[in-house]
């Protein structure tokens, strides 16, 4: 079915909402906890609700934290939340990893999905490949940890990120900003929010921002490179815009629509070389009397620390980005129940072109095209019946996506015999619908049961072409590969089905104490392995550990119990909020990296896993000049079983106790405080610090030594130390301009410059132990002038 039809079916589905409505529509009157600072409403149950009241643990970051620590896109937000991290994928500056309670998918090809499900005013974002985006005018973000499949449905395992942006109010406001720092960093960021005209609102918000490289390509000392092609990598030049419109076509019926444009075209993330083998390999391919590969010092080139400069070879370096979204949203007031249709339609073009061994030689050389659309239809019914003692959700939802890369790699291209280029394509379709209910049922006055529950269906397919280009003169033994010269296929379509029921309990003690139990079952897509480098026939019973491309992996599931405590304090002037989970995962779906051949990943169901910890997080508010935020978290994680094929043996055996966790920090912290110094007539004048800690943590599940996958790879090599980020600012805001308000603010992030490497990729023994490090942004520091009238 075409994009076009869909729209056309969906929009039929909009002609239901233009039947006249009961006349006692609600007036949509706040709560007067809206008042309270300390409070937000959020919509992570599908309808407005007090945060402290949702029986869920769930972390909102609200619009005046978002403005005063400027975080426009999910790179920002760093460890906010207790067990949750947010990282960039190695070499790469528009995909994320988003870990949460030890649920992270750490392979950013487009036939993956991700375990966390991230939404925008709604609508699914689907891939992790340009999912780092702007959002210049955000009202709050809502982290949802846990398995959250009853209303997020597939791939929302680990939880579900919201954000949620400023809708068109109608009235005139305008805001402008101009920011400039170090490294030649400018941003413009604007919003204009219109007058009304009629029934019709509309809002349009951007920003524009440039900086330059972090890591300066200079030629390097033996002359191997005099000319490099970039002056610079790991810069930054984005640009966003989102247009919202919002028409009140009756007292009972709002269409919502928006369209979001987000671009980079800037260069990658520096891959720095930190090691390389000294003692040699294989003879017929390293020397064995030098720290490097045939004939090239490599190894002259690696550093533990980070660096300021860096060569690479003469490939071209680039990472763009485009991605757009189109979104209508019809809300239908029907009294005592609403009714919602959202259609939304979302394209992306991601390209990336990446030298992969921090030198001025072409040892690997990587690059990626990738496009993707998908079209989204839920609807939604919310209400509430008995007397109010009765909540409910019921909804469906349809999903289409279509994706492909385009993936030529070269490596050991000054290598003579040793040299080749693979042309490495694969593409998938997917197709899903669901349907799912939850109801919160008041027992008594104090006590509420909810239950929910989802069914989902999916069909997947998968191509594979991948071609091995050798030069002609040399003889195929030269490259022993286990595909041949030209390997394609096209496979069966692979369906899933799914329930994720939900059950929870909550007792509300006193109006500032709420206790809660709740049990979940999460599910992650499976799917084919677009990146294998291996064919042959379907294997019968398809062993655990078994990663041939025509069996497809399966989908990961999780049973979640879990315990929370929400507590309002001393008239509001602290929340305290206290969860404890225990998880039992099945079929975990883990991505090897395996470089012989064509760099690809092999795709385990290997692992069944226990995994619990413990979340606290806290505002307090003693006076109305101070502010303080703050979490922990505690994260215990051990594998049950994990069943891989011993390279050694050729036989399956149970490998956990020697396979790490990845993305998996034992502790997160956080701490932020909001100083208003001194404020008056003239204005205001605040002093705001954060400090994020992420204790160390593995970032592959590679082995820790006693038996070696088939990569070879360890555990260790790839251990990331943790680290602790120190953000501050100086802000003196709502000062008079004539009418408007103006604002100065002085910033420094990662002030203590932090410099430990927080990602990898090790190409193990089989490429020479070639490890490389990513590493968190230097310290940077600027100045921002706004104005708002």
């Amino acid at each position: 079915m075409s994009i076009e039809s869909k729209y056309s079916l969906s929009l039929l589905t909009l002609v239901a909402l233009f039947l006249p409505a009961p006349a006692n529509a609600q007036s949509g009157e706040q709560d007067d906890e809206r008042a309270d600072s300390n409070i937000i409403i959020v919509t992570a149950q599908k309808r407005e609700e007090n945060i402290q009241e949702v029986p869920i643990a769930i972390s909102a970051i609200g619009r005046d934290y978002l403005d005063s620590r400027d975080i426009t896109s999910i790179d920002n937000l760093g460890a906010l939340a207790p067990n949750v991290k947010f990282e960039r994928a190695p070499s790469n500056k528009t995909i994320s990893q988003i870990a949460i309670r030890g649920s992270v998918t750490i392979n950013p090809a487009v036939t993956w999905e991700p375990a966390v499900g991230l939404y925008l005013d709604g609508v699914y974002i689907a891939k992790a490949q340009g999912s780092i985006f702007d959002v210049a005018d955000l009202e709050r973000v809502e982290i949802l940890r846990g398995p959250q499949g009853t209303l997020y449905g597939r791939n929302s395992l680990a939880g579900a990120v919201n954000l949620v942006t400023r809708k068109p109010s109608g009235e005139l406001r305008v805001s402008a900003e101009a920011s400039y720092g170090n490294y030649d960093y400018w941003r413009g960021k604007s919003t204009v929010d219109l007058p009304a005209l009629g029934p019709l609102k509309i809002k349009v918000s951007g920003q524009i921002e440039k900086r330059d490289g972090f890591v300066d390509v200079v030629p390097d000392a033996f002359g191997i490179l005099a000319n490099p092609l970039v002056n610079d990598t790991n810069d930054l030049d984005g640009k966003s815009v989102m247009v919202q419109a919002r028409l009140d076509l009756s007292d009972n019926l709002t269409l919502d629509y928006a369209y979001d444009y987000t671009k980079y075209n800037q260069r990658p993330n520096a891959s720095q070389l930190l090691s390389v083998n000294t003692t040699g390999g294989p003879a017929d391919i390293f020397d064995p009397a030098s720290p490097s590969f045939v004939g090239v010092p490599l190894g002259l080139f690696a550093n533990q620390q980070r660096l300021g400069e860096m060569t690479v070879d003469g490939s071209p370096l680039f990472e763009t980005s485009r991605t757009y979204g189109h979104s209508l949203t019809a809300t239908l007031d029907l009294g005592n129940a609403q009714l919602k249709s959202i259609t939304a339609y979302r394209d992306l073009r991601w390209t990336d072109s990446t030298d992969l061994d921090g030198s001025p030689f072409d040892i690997a050389f990587t690059q990626r095209f990738t496009d993707m659309d998908s079209f989204s239809q839920e609807l939604q019914l919310t209400g509430t019946a008995l007397d109010d003692r009765l909540n409910y959700v019921v909804g469906g939802f349809y999903y289409d996506e279509s994706a492909g890369t385009v993936n030529p790699q070269t490596f050991f291209g000054l290598f003579g015999p040793f040299g080749n280029q693979f042309d490495s394509r694969y593409s998938s379709n997917t197709e899903a619908w669901a349907v799912y209910a939850q109801a919160d049922i008041k027992i008594t006055d104090a006590l509420k049961l909810t239950l929910g529950g989802r069914y989902t269906e999916e069909t997947k397919d998968i191509s594979r072409f991948l071609q091995v280009i050798r030069d002609p003169t040399i003889p195929a033994v030269a490259l022993p590969l286990t595909v041949a010269n030209i390997q394609t296929g096209d496979l069966p379509d692979a369906k899933f089905n799914n329930f994720s029921p939900a059950a929870t309990l909550s007792y509300q003690i006193n109006p500032d104490l709420n206790a809660y139990a709740r049990f979940a079952k999460g599910f992650k897509s499976g799917g084919f392995n677009g990146e294998t480098n291996q064919f042959g026939p379907p294997t019968a019973g398809c062993p655990t550990g078994t990663p041939e491309l025509c069996t497809p992996y399966r989908p990961e599931k999780v049973d979640s119990y879990e315990l929370g405590l929400k507590s309002i304090i001393a008239d509001s002037m602290m929340t305290l909020n206290i969860a404890g989970f225990y998880d039992k995962h099945e079929d975990i779906q883990l991505s090897v990296f395996d470089a012989s051949g064509a760099a690809s990943s092999t795709v385990l169901n290997a692992a069944q896993a226990t995994i619990w910890g413990i979340e606290i997080e806290t505002v307090v508010r003693p006076a109305d000049w101070l502010t303080i935020n703050g979490s922990f978290a505690y994260l215990n994680s051990s594998y049950d079983s994990f069943i891989e094929l011993n390279p050694a043996t050729g036989l399956l055996e149970d490998v956990s106790d020697d396979r790490a966790f990845p993305h998996t920090p034992e502790f997160t912290a956080a701490l932020g405080v909001d100083w208003t110094v001194v404020e008056g007539d003239w204005g205001k004048f605040n002093l705001i610090g954060d400090i994020n800690m992420v204790s160390k943590y593995h970032t592959f599940p590679y082995s820790f030594g006693r038996v070696v996958g088939a990569g070879g790879q360890l555990a260790d090599t790839t251990e990331s130390p943790g680290r602790v980020m120190v953000n501050m600012s100086a802000i003196l805001s709502d000062f008079d301009l004539g009418g408007a308000k103006g604002k100065v603010s002085a910033w420094v992030r990662n002030l203590t410059n932090e410099d430990a490497p927080s990602n990898f990729i090790d190409f193990g023994p089989a490429f020479g132990g070639l490890l490389l490090g990513y590493f968190p942004d230097p310290r940077t520091y600027g100045l921002t002038v706004g104005v708002e009238f």
